[in-house]
C-alpha cells in the first residue's frame, strides 16, 4: 500500500467547510479511517469559508496534526462555490472525491466510488445519491426531488440527486471545469458539457448531530435562476444570437405582419393613428431588433473570448501515433512553407 502521507497522492478531497467546529474532529477521523481501507495515497483539502465559529483554527490545528491534511482558509465567506474552486485549484491527486463537512455524507462511501473509476475507465464521474434521505419531508426532501427532475430534463443529464455533494471526479474532468455564483448544484452538467461520462450510485445518509443546516427552501428560487443561466450556457454558449436572434424573429415577425396590415388600411383610407395595434406592431418589431442586435453582441463576444485563449472550444482524446516517412514531413513541411 502506498503511504498516505505521498508528496504526490492519487486521491484528493475536497471539503468547503463553513461553521462545522463541532464536526471537524470526526470529519477528519472517519476519513482517515475510510480511505485506510484502499490501496490509494491520499490528501484532504479542507477550504474554511470564512467560519465564524472557530473552524478555521480547529481545521488548523489539525491539519498540523495529520500530514494528509491541508487547511486553506478564505478570508471571508465567498460561498460554496467558490470555496470548492479553491480546492478544486490545489489538488494534486488522478482522482478527486467531494463531500460536504455535516457528516451527512458517509466518508465510508469514498472508497466504493473510487473502485468505480478504477475499474471502469469509461467513466469519469460517480455520482453520489442518497436514497434513504434522512432530512425534513416538506422542507428538504420534496423541492429537492422537484429541482431534481427539472434540472434533469432541461439539461438532458438524468440524475436522481443533484443535491448530494458525495461525488468523485478524475482529474481531467475537474481541471476543465470553473464554478462561479452557485454553480455547485450544477457540478454533473458542466462535467457533462466538458465531456465527462457519468454514472450515479446509491450511498447513505444520515441525519445532523451537529451545527445547523445552511441551506432553506428559500433556495428553491435560486437554483430557478442558476438553471435558466446553465441550460443557456450549455445550449448557446458558442451561439447566442441563436437564443436572442430567435426570440427577437419571434417578436418582430408578428409585429412586421400588424404594421403591414395597418399599412393596407391606410392606403384604404383607414385612419389607424389612435390604434393600439399600431403601438403593438411598432413596440414588437423593436423588442425584436433588440435582442436580435443583443444576439451579435453576443456573438462578438464569444468569438473574442475563444480566439483570445480564454476558453476551448472543445475536449479531444487521441489515441494511436501517425507516422509519417522523414520524405512526407519534407514535403508537407514544404507546402506550408509554400
Amino acid at each position: 500500500m502506498t503511504s498516505v502521507h505521498d508528496s504526490s497522492p492519487e486521491v484528493s478531497i475536497v471539503v468547503p467547510i463553513y461553521n462545522e467546529f463541532d464536526n471537524l474532529p470526526d470529519l477528519v477521523a472517519r476519513i482517515d479511517e475510510a480511505m485506510r481501507t484502499q490501496p490509494l495515497s491520499y490528501e484532504l483539502i479542507a477550504v474554511d469559508d470564512g467560519s465564524t465559529d472557530g473552524s478555521a483554527k480547529r481545521l488548523r490545528e489539525l491539519a498540523e496534526q495529520n500530514p494528509w491534511v491541508r487547511a486553506v482558509c478564505l478570508v471571508r465567506n465567498y460561498g460554496q462555490s467558490s470555496a470548492l474552486q479553491a480546492g478544486f485549484d490545489r489538488v494534486r491527486g488522478r482522482y478527486v472525491v467531494t463531500l460536504d463537512a455535516d457528516l451527512q455524507n458517509e466518508p465510508g462511501d469514498i472508497p466504493l466510488l473510487l473502485e468505480r473509476l478504477e475499474n471502469e475507465p469509461d467513466l469519469d464521474m460517480i455520482s453520489g445519491w442518497r436514497k434513504n434521505r434522512q432530512d425534513k419531508a416538506l422542507s428538504r426532501r420534496l423541492p429537492s426531488v422537484l429541482a431534481n427532475r427539472l434540472i434533469s430534463k432541461l439539461t438532458n443529464v438524468q440524475l436522481h440527486d443533484y443535491g448530494c455533494a458525495l461525488k468523485a471526479y478524475r482529474r481531467e474532468i475537474i481541471d476543465r471545469i470553473r464554478l462561479y455564483g452557485e454553480m455547485h448544484r450544477f457540478i454533473p452538467s458542466l462535467a457533462r458539457d466538458a465531456g465527462a461520462r457519468i454514472a450515479e450510485v446509491p450511498v447513505r445518509h444520515h441525519a445532523r448531530t451537529h451545527g445547523v443546516s445552511k441551506y432553506g427552501i428559500d433556495r428553491t428560487f435560486r437554483v430557478i435562476l442558476d438553471l435558466i443561466f446553465i441550460v443557456f450556457f450549455m445550449r448557446f454558449r458558442q451561439r447566442p444570437l441563436h437564443a436572442f436572434g430567435g426570440m427577437g424573429l419571434w417578436m418582430a415577425t408578428p409585429g412586421v405582419l400588424i404594421l403591414l396590415w395597418l399599412l393596407v388600411q391606410k392606403l384604404m383610407g383607414e385612419s389607424i393613428g389612435g390604434r393600439p395595434l399600431l403601438m403593438a406592431g411598432v413596440m414588437l418589431v423593436l423588442m425584436g431588433m433588440q435582442f436580435i442586435a443583443a444576439g451579435l453582441i453576443g456573438e462578438l463576444l464569444t468569438r473574442i473570448y475563444y480566439e483570445s485563449g480564454s476558453g476551448l472550444q472543445y475536449y479531444a482524446k487521441d489515441y494511436g501515433v501517425v507516422k509519417h516517412s522523414p520524405d512526407e514531413r519534407t514535403t508537407k513541411a514544404q507546402s506550408v512553407a509554400l
